[in-house]
């Protein structure tokens, strides 16, 4: 789904930038382009950010339980 209507960029992009290391807006911003023109979208694109870092931590966490368990 398109997030940033200025720009283009979908979801899986912000996801991705998120996955290579993206931790805020501006980081995103930079990586893809996400905001940086109206800024209209800027509520969608921190959800998906706290979403991804949540999605990230609990894999994390689930391979760290299964290499310690």
């Amino acid at each position: 789904m398109i997030v940033c209507q200025c720009t283009g960029v979908t979801d899986r992009a912000i996801r991705k930038a998120v996955r290579d290391g993206a931790s805020n807006r501006n980081d995103v911003v930079r990586a893809c382009t996400a905001g940086k023109t109206c800024g209209g979208c800027v509520p969608a694109i921190d959800e998906i950010i706290e979403a991804e870092q949540g999605r990230i931590m609990r894999s994390g966490l689930a391979t760290l339980e299964l290499a310690t368990g």
